[in-house]
């Protein structure tokens, strides 16, 4: 898009957003008129809480949305070009990667760069000989596709903390008056964190099984609390397993005793519902937590990450 296009469609966007203003919607002047934008839920929720009421938060991707197929209309361009700080993750929402690059001019925070994110030779690293060589290859293009490293770090709640330091430290840059209330933020949120990374590690402590079987390979950071994951699909939840991927996992079902094939809330169970039911174990569902759902425990994360250590300790016997 040329730089007059550009700016003619963030001016009609504008002008649509002053219309709706005017017919009582609400505009950016909440709290100190600041306006911070994240790309996807984890960072959204993330955000809101370090930045507290001063700053008005916004997460492009809807909910109910799937956010690696997020394409931004206007409105949503127009909302990076005005805000002050952008929260995302490089790599993650290819969409949302051009918008930055071609409209912000806001403080970026980007997750992949602050955070170490888990390569992709170390999600499979752990996996049995026997299960490795086809299953990898299967998703090989895929991994590609996402770079060289697992995005889905928001399944480790102190990853989550760096995350919060990190967007702390963004939001000072612009407001430097808060830094010390983003600070505070920041820190009362690691500790809430913390105690919920001490609620995985007692509850994944003493497993009767430590394979799960899953939709697709989104939770490889909760394998340093002694679990195995083998997903369906590969890292995009939209990968198709081929006949030996699904052969294997059959068998795989059979000789470790699992109970239980995850579903994800914003994907088709399809899949998982096909394995389970020719294996004879039960479905459940396991979030990724890549967007919230309805309902307010939907809407947060702990109450989210909770949910899914209890389906983990009953498919697993712990």
């Amino acid at each position: 898009m040329s730089s007059a296009t550009r700016s003619i469609a963030l001016a009609t966007a504008l002008a649509s957003t002053a219309l709706l203003a005017g017919c009582g919607g609400s505009d950016a002047a909440a709290g100190n008129g600041r306006s911070a934008i994240a790309a996807f839920y984890p960072l959204a929720w993330v955000t809101d809480r370090v930045a507290g009421d001063a700053w008005e938060v916004t997460n492009l991707t809807q909910p109910g949305g799937e956010p690696h197929d997020l394409e931004l209309g206007i409105a949503q361009t127009a909302d990076l070009d005005e805000a002050d700080v952008v929260v995302f993750q490089h790599e993650f929402q290819p969409a949302v990667d051009e918008a930055i690059d071609n409209v912000s001019d806001a403080v970026v925070v980007d997750a992949a760069e602050s955070i170490e994110l888990r390569s992709i030779e170390e999600q499979h690293a752990g996996h049995d000989d026997e299960h490795t060589d086809e299953h990898s290859d299967e998703h090989s293009d895929d991994e590609h596709s996402h770079g060289d490293t697992d995005p889905h770090f928001w399944q480790d709640p102190l990853l989550m903390a760096d995350l919060a330091d990190a967007v702390a430290d963004g939001l000072a840059e612009v407001d430097a008056d808060g830094a010390a209330t983003y600070r505070a933020n920041a820190d009362e949120l690691r500790a809430e964190l913390e105690d919920l990374d001490a609620e995985f590690t007692e509850g994944l402590a003493r497993c009767e099984r430590d394979t799960v079987v899953v939709s697709h390979e989104a939770f490889g950071y909760l394998e340093r609390y002694g679990l195995h994951f083998e997903g369906i699909a590969g890292l995009s939840p939209d990968a198709e397993p081929t006949p030996a991927g699904l052969a294997e996992l059959e068998e795989l079902i059979a000789s470790e005793g699992i109970t239980t094939v995850f579903s994800e809330r914003l994907a088709s169970p399809a899949m998982a519902e096909s394995l389970a039911s020719d294996t004879g174990v039960e479905t459940a569902v396991l979030d990724p937590i890549e967007g919230p759902g309805d309902g307010e425990e939907a809407s947060d994360y702990v109450a989210l990450m909770q949910a899914n250590l209890a389906a983990l300790r009953q498919a697993n016997g712990c």
